[in-house]
C-alpha cells in the first residue's frame, strides 16, 4: 500500500485497476471490491430517495411467483436457501481498452482490469437485470458477467449513478436463474443475523458466503465521489466483506436481499466494519436508472465547499469570520443571478447547515425540481435571505 493509501484511505475495498487518487472530504470512502485494483472513490449517498419516482421503472423488483425464499420450511437449513440463491450472485468483469502499441495508441486491445459482484434481481422475457456498484463498472469499455457455472455473457450497461454507487446491467438470453427477492431493509434491527455473498479476491472464490450481524441499522458519513461530495447512508455489518465483494448481496435469514455490499473500513487496527446500501434505497435508484438511464435530482447550479475545510487565513481574506456553513465556490448563469462566489450559506429554510454534504442531503431529501428554497447567506459581512428555484439534473448542459 502506498503512502497515500496508508495516510488517507479509511473506507476501502480495492479492485483491479491502478490506484486512482482523488481529493476527498474526511472521512473518505474508497469503494472498491474488485481484485487487485485501484481504490476508486465512490459513494452511496441516498438522501434524495423521497423524491424519486415510485412507479417510474419498467422493471419490477420482486419475483415472488417464481420463488419465495421467505417460505423456506423449518426443516430446510439456510444452506439449502444459499444453494438456491447462489446462482443469482454473479461475477462482473470490467473490460477496458489498453494500447497494444505505445507508438500507435489507436492500436488497442481489451483486457480485464477488475472484477466485482452483482445480483440478478429480475428476469423476464429472456432478459436478466443485474444490480451492482457503479465503481465496479466505471470506465469499462465492455462488461462481462460470469455465472457460477463459469459461463460468461456480454452485459449491457443500462445506467449508473455515481453518488449512490449503483449501476444496472442487462444480459440477454434465458439464464434459467431465479432472481433474489428484495426484503424490507427498514425492518432490520441491530443484532439481526445477515449473510454476505460475493466474489472475494476475484472469481476463483466466487459465491463465497460470510455470516455476521447488523452492527448498526444506519450509519451516515461524508464521502467523496466523482460526482461530488455527499452523505452516505448505509447498513453497518461485521459480516466479512473483502475485495471483490462489491456489488454482492447482503441477505437476511429469509434469503431476501436487504443490501448491496459496497465498502469496508480497512485499517490494521480495525476489523469487521463493512457497509451495504439499503435495499429499499436500491429499489428506488434502479427504477430511475431503468427508466432514465440515470437518477434525476433537484439541481442548484452551485459548486459548494464546507467552510471548515478552508484555512482560516483564506476565510479572513474572503471577509468571512466563521467556519460554520457552506461557501459558494462557483455558480452557473442561472444561480449566479441569486448567489455570488464567496457567499457563505448558513441556513436552508431556516435550518442551520454546517457542511456542503448536510446542505445537499437536505435538498435531496426534502425538495424536488421546481421548488423554491430560501437560503440565509452572509455576504460582505451582512446577513440576508435569498431564494432559488431548483431545476432538474436532466436539464444540466454540462
Amino acid at each position: 500500500m502506498s503512502n497515500f493509501e496508508e495516510h488517507e484511505q479509511q473506507y476501502t475495498a480495492p479492485y483491479a485497476q491502478q490506484p486512482v487518487k482523488r481529493k476527498s472530504a474526511f472521512p473518505q470512502a474508497l469503494l472498491g471490491g474488485v481484485l487487485g485494483s485501484a481504490l476508486t472513490i465512490g459513494a452511496m449517498q441516498l438522501p434524495f430517495i423521497n423524491h424519486t419516482s415510485n412507479n417510474g421503472g419498467t422493471v419490477t423488483t420482486t419475483n415472488s411467483k417464481d420463488y419465495n425464499l421467505s417460505k423456506t420450511s423449518a426443516n430446510s437449513s439456510f444452506a439449502d436457501t444459499i444453494d438456491k440463491i447462489s446462482p443469482a450472485i454473479v461475477g462482473v468483469i470490467n473490460m477496458q481498452k489498453a494500447s497494444s502499441n505505445p507508438f500507435s495508441p489507436s492500436q488497442s486491445t481489451e483486457e480485464e482490469t477488475g472484477t466485482g459482484s452483482g445480483v440478478i434481481y429480475q428476469a423476464a422475457d429472456n432478459v436478466s437485470y443485474i444490480v451492482t456498484n457503479n465503481h465496479v463498472v466505471e470506465g469499462a469499455s465492455d462488461i462481462k458477467v460470469q455465472l457460477s457455472t463459469g459461463k460468461q455473457y456480454d452485459a449491457e450497461l443500462i445506467g449508473t449513478d455515481a453518488l449512490t454507487d449503483i449501476a444496472v446491467l442487462k444480459v440477454k438470453g434465458n439464464l434459467h436463474i431465479t432472481p433474489v427477492p428484495f426484503g424490507d431493509s427498514s425492518s432490520i434491527r441491530t443484532g439481526d443475523t445477515v449473510y454476505a455473498i460475493g466474489n472475494p479476491l476475484g472469481l476463483d472464490f466466487a459465491n463465497s458466503v460470510t455470516e455476521g450481524i447488523v452492527s448498526a441499522k444506519e450509519r451516515t458519513m461524508d464521502v467523496s465521489t466523482s460526482a461530488g461530495t455527499s452523505s452516505v447512508k448505509a447498513i453497518q455489518t461485521d459480516a466479512a466483506i473483502n475485495p471483490g465483494n462489491s456489488g454482492g448481496a447482503l441477505l437476511n435469514t429469509k434469503g431476501q436481499l436487504i443490501g448491496i455490499n459496497s465498502m469496508k473500513i480497512s485499517s490494521t487496527e480495525v476489523e469487521g466494519i463493512g457497509f451495504a446500501i439499503p435495499a429499499n434505497d436500491v429499489k428506488t435508484i434502479i427504477k430511475q436508472i431503468v427508466k432514465n438511464g440515470k437518477v434525476i435530482r433537484p439541481y442548484m447550479g452551485l459548486a459548494l465547499t464546507s467552510a471548515d475545510s478552508i484555512p482560516t487565513q483564506y476565510l479572513q481574506e474572503m471577509g468571512i469570520s466563521s467556519n460554520k456553513g457552506v461557501i459558494v465556490a462557483q455558480t452557473d448563469d442561472y444561480a449566479g443571478k441569486v448567489f455570488n462566489e464567496g457567499d457563505l450559506i448558513t441556513k436552508v429554510d431556516n435550518q442551520a447547515v454546517a457542511s456542503d454534504s448536510e446542505l445537499k442531503s437536505y435538498i435531496y431529501q426534502n425538495k424536488k425540481s421546481g421548488d423554491t428554497v430560501k437560503f440565509t447567506i452572509v455576504r460582505g459581512g451582512h446577513t440576508k435571505d435569498v431564494e432559488l428555484m431548483l431545476r432538474s439534473t436532466k436539464d444540466q448542459t454540462n
